[in-house]
């Protein structure tokens, strides 16, 4: 036996106690003869007082150790409240290394979120000894197995889909598997359970979910791993649109409220349209922590003589900004500037005049008309964004966030959030032009066939929802489209001939002909949601092995070269 005790466990009950521990060394303290040392594992510290130097001798920090000895009641001046183990200690009788130590260390272990991205992720197996990070791993455990119980609790089954299958077109590259036995043929990881999980509901199966691992061949960003993540992926039979979200309200609510400290909104979340997200928040992914609210002015504007306004739509954003000294106004142009604009307008409104550099195009029947619309109170500031359809509603949003960092309005202790509902079931590709989906390829339209067949395809709208939570797109989902006469023509509108829909997705077109229920479904992000709740900037920090920003493995050196042989049982041969 290694160890009679964790390192964590050891109290004053265990005074006089032989114990024996194992763990890292975490720091070592000479005290004129005596040498403390602090032994770590999984679970904590426990000081351990070595008064035999030489029992000492080449040992070094990191190291693994196993020391046997007697717990002791520590000084009171030496006591710390800080940990639990802070009023023993236990004297070292024996002691045994396990497992010696490199030096110099790469980094300091419990700095090493101030290290180089690059030299942690390539020593990850010692970033994971801070304790920050460990413990977000530790999070991670109990999170995946609470909304395991969670999703069973709610009726739902876990089953596991394929993760070789085929390529499919559905908003990002594939990863591609070269097969052997079949020349010149490629397997797909999946991008997202999407057809299986659907086929699962043609075969009659009510409720199914998994912690399902996704592979998209995309660029990262602070909440978007390249390569791999993993989601809480569901689908419900015989299910509306409401039934998903209500499912999706109370696990997120719980999972939340049990592994966080911070407010969290209760259900029912709001239910937010794509079109009023964007004007009132300039973005689908509205943070409701921030009280600020977009405008929309261009009516207003219309009728003032103000040229750089002229037939532009234009926002405005009314913002308590009283005592705040010039220079606050000067950042506020700079950030605006630096996203793309062009200018930042504002107005302020003090002792019953307004001042600004718009001030002077106002009548005074439109400053009172300001005033009485906006409930514009004194001491508060409008600002105004203005540029053309396509980037309007960005930049108000960009300023919203800017404003409301800057003025301190946003809940740091607060995860709020919101549906958004509604989305166009189709936009126009900027470089082709041509008619696309905007969300998932298999949501049911608004309006069935009928839609399809007689509306404006850029009008028409899909049960398509997404879960926000504090700016954070957690999911997406929809209600699906079950019908094969529907689904051919929803892609016939997106350039698919019936051929291509066959070839590229037959096998759910063929399980459609065969009595498909409806059905609807969504899929949190699970490192998203643990990103939240760790109060990580990064995924990565709540990921055991994440790969870098550059979609490379620096601990296992992936992507890596392969031998010849290998390339030829595969049948690729490599360009120069």
């Amino acid at each position: 036996m290694y160890r009679t005790h964790k390192c964590n466990d050891i109290r004053p009950s265990h005074i006089g106690m032989k114990v024996s521990l194992a763990g890292w060394t975490d720091t070592i303290r000479d005290h004129g003869g005596v040498k403390f040392l602090d032994l770590r594992d999984e679970t904590g510290v426990t000081q351990v007082v070595f008064h035999d130097d030489s029992l000492l001798e080449g040992i070094n920090r990191e190291a693994v150790i196993r020391v046997t000895g007697e717990v002791k009641a520590r000084d009171p001046e030496t006591v710390n409240p800080k940990i639990d183990t802070g009023e023993v200690e236990v004297h070292v009788e024996s002691m045994e290394v396990l497992g010696p130590a490199k030096t110099p260390l790469p980094f300091e272990v419990r700095e090493s979120t101030n290290t180089r991205e690059e030299v942690r992720l390539r020593y990850r197996f010692l970033d994971l000894r801070n304790p920050k990070i460990h413990d977000n791993i530790v999070l991670r455990g109990k999170v995946l197995s609470f909304l395991r119980r969670k999703m069973e609790e709610l009726g739902f089954l876990e089953i596991q889909t394929p993760i070789l299958t085929a390529s499919s077109p559905e908003g990002a590259r594939d990863y591609l598997v070269p097969s052997r036995k079949h020349k010149g043929k490629f397997y797909a990881l999946p991008q997202a359970p999407q057809q299986f999980k659907q086929m699962l509901m043609v075969a009659g199966f009510d409720r199914y979910f998994q912690i399902a691992p996704c592979f998209r061949d995309e660029d990262a960003r602070g909440d978007r791993s390249p390569g791999e993540f993993y989601q809480l992926d569901f689908e419900m039979a015989f299910a509306e649109q409401e039934d998903v979200l209500k499912v999706a309200e109370e696990v997120l609510y719980e999972t939340f409220a049990k592994f966080s400290g911070k407010r969290v909104s209760p259900a029912p979340f709001p239910r937010i349209s794509y079109a009023d997200a964007m004007l009132k928040y300039g973005t689908d992914k509205p943070d409701l922590r921030n009280p600020l609210v977009i405008v929309d002015l261009t009516d207003f504007f219309a009728q003032v003589e103000f040229p750089l306004f002229k037939g532009k739509p234009v926002r405005g954003i009314l913002a308590d900004c009283q005592g705040k000294p010039r220079s606050f106004f000067e950042n506020s142009l700079k950030f605006a500037l630096s996203i793309g604009m062009k200018g930042l307008g504002y107005i302020t409104l003090n002792e019953g005049a307004f001042k600004g550099p718009i001030e002077k195009f106002l009548s005074d029947e439109q400053k009172q008309q300001l005033i009485r619309d906006l409930n514009f109170q004194p001491g508060q500031t409008l600002f105004f964004i203005c540029d053309d359809t396509g980037s309007v509603d960005k930049y108000a949003g960009q300023i919203r966030t800017w404003l409301g960092e800057n003025l301190g309005l946003i809940d740091e202790d607060a995860f709020e959030f919101c549906f958004v509902v509604d989305f166009p079931m189709y936009e126009r590709d900027e470089e082709t032009g041509q008619i696309v989906f905007t969300h998932n390829p298999f949501s049911m339209p608004q309006g069935g066939l009928e839609a399809l067949e007689t509306k404006d395809p850029l009008e028409i709208l899909a049960y398509q929802y997404d879960v926000v939570c504090n700016g954070v797109e957690l999911a997406s989902g929809a209600v699906r489209n079950h019908s094969p006469e529907i689904m051919r023509k929803a892609f016939a509108i997106a350039g698919y001939t019936e051929e291509e829909l066959q070839k590229r997705f037959g096998a759910l077109y063929r399980a459609f002909q065969y009595g498909a229920p409806p059905h609807a479904g969504m899929a949190p992000g699970i490192d998203r949601m643990l990103m939240l709740l760790a109060g990580e900037e990064t995924i990565r920090d709540v990921i055991a092995f994440p790969l870098n920003g550059n979609a490379q493995d620096l601990l296992m050196g992936a992507p890596s070269e392969v031998t010849e042989k290998q390339l030829r049982e595969v049948h690729i041969k490599l360009r120069a």
